[in-house]
């Protein structure tokens, strides 16, 4: 039987095979977004985390935290600066300006040119109500270490330092001070060495050739002297031409200097020059001091202890 008509276009049609596919190119294309649509994504996430971390708030960034720190400066170091403020704390000058003056008003220091210092004594919270000299012979007491070997000078508030040192253990205490030595000498155990000399009345010192010659073999870990006159401008000063001469051999002992100066003779300048006031590590003195002077001692180097 023959096939019907048109039959063998219809079985190749049927078998034809369909033309193959061109590749598409929208594949690739969204291939290369997706990878850059992640590596976008990534950066923004690095970048927004860098972001984040430099702009993440410091400690003591809030007010009231800031401020109880800086409570804790003044009450550690007794002078502080607003430069130095501004620096610790990250913050600008004028914010460091508001919080002194909120400190201030809380009675938590006072405002000086620049900067600030302590409450006086009459606004500390729970001062004791003490004698001066007590006041600055605890403050004192507080530098010294057991075992250290200390120059302590003649003068009230020098006693007052020395009736602080009963718990102090194994001290070894120089001193020119007869009511100084005699009082160490009877109501503790420390060793206590006297320079010799010529008897001064006023303060009951010793001093002279004997006393110099002592000085010249003794050294001391610190050198604990009481002064007439403490200024930035005029240095460290004495009544008395004699004393001076003293004065100069015993900073010579030791490798720190501690001045103990009335309030009222701070900022003054006495007959006779021992020295400037930088060559003083130490300053102490009361909370009723002029903090004028206070400040001027703080830039000239010298550390500021209020008692």
């Amino acid at each position: 039987m023959e096939p019907p008509q048109g039959g063998s276009a219809t079985i190749a049609s049927r078998t034809r095979r369909k033309p193959p596919r061109r590749p598409s190119l929208l594949a690739p294309f969204l291939s290369v977004c997706c990878a850059h649509v992640c590596v976008l994504v990534l950066t923004c996430c690095a970048f927004y985390d860098r972001i984040e971390s430099m702009t993440q708030r410091p400690a003591h960034s809030l007010p009231a935290q800031r401020r109880a720190a800086i409570s804790r400066v003044v009450e550690e170091s007794e002078a502080v600066r607003v430069v130095e403020l501004a620096a610790r704390f990250g913050v600008n000058a004028a914010t460091i300006r508001r919080d002194l003056a909120a400190l201030e008003q809380q009675g938590k220091l006072r405002r000086v040119h620049g900067g600030a210092v302590g409450p006086s004594e009459g606004e500390a919270a729970g001062a004791p109500k003490d004698s001066q000299p007590a006041r600055i012979g605890r403050t004192v007491a507080k530098l010294i270490e057991d075992g250290e070997t200390i120059f302590l000078g003649p003068g009230d508030l020098s006693l007052a330092v020395a009736r602080c040192l009963a718990d102090r253990a194994l001290l070894t205490v120089v001193t020119n001070g007869l009511e100084v030595a005699h009082w160490l000498a009877t109501n503790t155990s420390h060793s206590v060495i006297v320079t010799g000399g010529q008897a001064d009345g006023r303060r009951l010192g010793l001093r002279g050739r004997l006393a110099l010659e002592a000085l010249a073999g003794l050294r001391a870990d610190q050198v604990i002297l009481q002064l007439d006159g403490v200024s930035a401008a005029g240095g460290l000063t004495v009544d008395s031409l004699a004393q001076a001469e003293m004065a100069r051999a015993i900073l010579e002992m030791g490798s720190r200097l501690v001045v103990l100066v009335e309030p009222q003779r701070l900022g003054r300048v006495a007959a006779a020059h021992i020295a400037p006031a930088s060559d003083a590590d130490v300053v102490v003195t009361l909370r009723e001091a002029h903090s004028s002077y206070l400040w001027d001692l703080s830039e000239a180097g010298v550390r500021i202890l209020l008692a």
